[in-house]
């Protein structure tokens, strides 16, 4: 049987950080396991072209949600990266590190992930286009870039809008400050994504001691007695075994890394033999604590032109197309989330309980099975957004049979607390105040949705059941801490109950971040290679 020192299932956002830092000394022999293809495609290259890739089977995983409740019953659409950089690859790249106080309430039951030891992390590991300084990091494998001027001049409509409404401008809300309204920085290198597979795992691979296979599905962790020994995979149809002789590190992300957790013997016991499966360990939080950002937007037909009259007529298409091609700059090296910012509703709030977001381009009849980002509606429109950054419901995972190829069942239980339906109706009306200032309102032709017809309480509750969405962070579901009862790893990542054996990926977020969630991946791979390598 082949064997490596360390082997690490999923090139995602954690892994691909994990097999650079882990190979980089030479004196140790790596194995990283994709379940998906290269990353060398055009629409994962091109930055805008995550609008191409949110629906593509051959990078995408494409997993759909139990029906929710919440949302009257429907299931929702989670599009998660099934190829090298994970889903750093198909992400709208918007770089965020999350506030102070969401580590410091890590560190409580996670001693050493308190933000005085995260922060220089997130330094090391970026290449801030805006040069270091006490709080930023230049020089790092993770390109960040600042878009100020790169940005869709509908943007300064938006950043007067915010003005108006005494929310005050925020140039940097990665630096001292987080609150107020900002452009977003995206994690782009020349134009082109700056994905983990791109800034770590690509120049790794130049190194001798590390050994990429992709297309290779990991269907289970094997054990010896209760040390994690290795993992079968399937490759090219033929089950294969590889030996681990240090650790595994499951790096799946919050989807995977539970499911295969749960599929090699790790999870709730009556759940495992339910279906078959012999039990390792008891952990019955293994697939609990799912948490995620739900999200609405107000869509509005704009006087002056927006991003949809450069990216809707063939002509418009053709020289944004060029620009693209030619010279690397312009509308398709962006994020179509070009603006927003952090906010609080409740002036008591320690930290923003509000995400906005500014998109300068509006689709409002989308095909099914659609997200035509590249092809948008044919009038000048743009999209006000907002997420709450705390939301209190959670859910849960847990595979459906010990069928290694089949989705687990997935239950997020959007809004069903009174905080996070109450905070919702509370967002909503802000997009309205947003609306109503004079920047906005003498921008706007026509607000489509949700429409002068939706006023009272019930009626915009109504619409969020009907219109929220995913921001696409979902973690929590193998919670980090020190009871083994309460969580699933502990402060060094440990699978409880058993030796060997890692996870390091959004899935040990105890709790959801404040902001988008790809740059707090990458932290947690940067940091369970320390832990690996200070071991050693």
């Amino acid at each position: 049987m082949t064997s490596y020192d360390y082997i690490v299932v999923g090139a995602g956002s954690a892994g691909s950080v994990i097999a650079d830092r882990l190979s980089n000394s030479g004196k140790h022999s790596v194995l990283i396991l994709e379940a998906g293809g290269s990353d060398r495609r055009f629409y994962v290259q091109m930055p805008i072209g995550y609008g191409k890739t949110y629906y593509d089977k051959q990078v995408n995983w494409k997993y759909t949600t139990e029906p929710e409740p919440g949302l009257d019953n429907k299931p929702s659409y989670w599009p998660r990266g099934k190829v090298l950089g994970g889903s750093s690859s198909i992400n709208a790249m918007v770089y965020v590190r999350g506030h102070p106080l969401d580590y410091d309430d890590w560190g409580r039951d996670a001693p050493g992930w308190e933000w005085k030891n995260i922060a220089p992390i997130f330094k090391r590991m970026e290449d801030w286009s805006g040069g270091a300084d006490d709080y930023r990091g230049a020089g790092g494998p993770l390109s960040v870039y600042d878009t100020k001027d790169e940005v869709h001049p509908l943007c300064k409509h938006y950043l007067d809008a915010t003005t108006q409404y005494q929310i005050p401008t925020n140039p940097d809300y990665n630096g001292q400050s987080m609150e107020g309204a900002s452009l977003y920085q995206i994690t782009t290198r020349n134009g082109l994504r700056a994905s983990a597979a791109r800034c770590y795992l690509r120049p790794a691979l130049k190194r001798p001691n590390l050994t990429l296979k992709t297309n290779a599905h990991v269907m289970r962790v094997t054990f010896e007695g209760s040390r994690a020994s290795g993992v079968v995979f399937r490759h090219r149809a033929k089950d294969q075994q590889v030996r681990a002789n240090r650790e595994v590190i499951l790096c799946g992300g919050a989807i995977n890394s539970p499911q295969l957790l749960q599929l090699s013997g790790i999870g709730p016991a009556p759940l495992l033999k339910n279906h078959g499966i012999n039990v390792v360990s008891h952990s019955p939080q293994t697939g609990q604590n799912l948490q995620d950002h739900l999200g609405a937007d107000m869509v509005c037909e704009s006087h002056l032109p927006s991003l949809n009259q450069q990216l809707r007529p063939w002509l418009g298409r053709l020289k944004v197309g060029l620009q693209f091609l030619l010279f690397r700059n312009g509308p398709l090296t962006l994020s179509l989330n070009q603006a927003g910012g952090f906010i609080k509703l409740d002036p008591d709030a320690d930290r923003p309980d509000i995400q906005l977001y500014f998109s300068p381009l509006s689709y409002t009849r989308a095909p099914v099975g659609t997200r035509p980002l590249i092809t948008p509606d044919k009038f000048p429109g743009f999209l006000l957004g907002y997420n709450p950054c705390k939301p209190t419901s959670t859910g849960s995972l847990e595979i459906r049979s010990a069928d290694p190829f089949s989705a687990p069942k997935m239950q997020p239980n959007y809004l069903s607390t009174d905080y996070d339906r109450d905070i919702m109706l509370k967002g909503l009306r802000l997009m309205r105040n947003l609306a109503g200032t004079p920047a906005m309102s003498k921008l706007i032709n026509k607000e489509l949705y949700p429409g002068t017809a939706v006023q009272t309480d019930e009626q915009m509750h109504a619409f969020i059941r009907q219109n929220a969405w995913t921001v696409f962070h979902q973690c929590g579901t193998c919670r980090m801490g020190v009871n083994k009862n309460t969580s699933v790893v502990d402060a060094e990542l440990k699978v409880h109950g058993v030796s060997g054996l890692r996870v390091a990926d959004a899935s040990i977020f105890p709790t959801i971040p404040t902001g988008n969630t790809n740059a707090p991946s990458m932290m947690v791979g940067e940091k369970a290679s320390d832990l690996i390598l200070q071991e050693r």
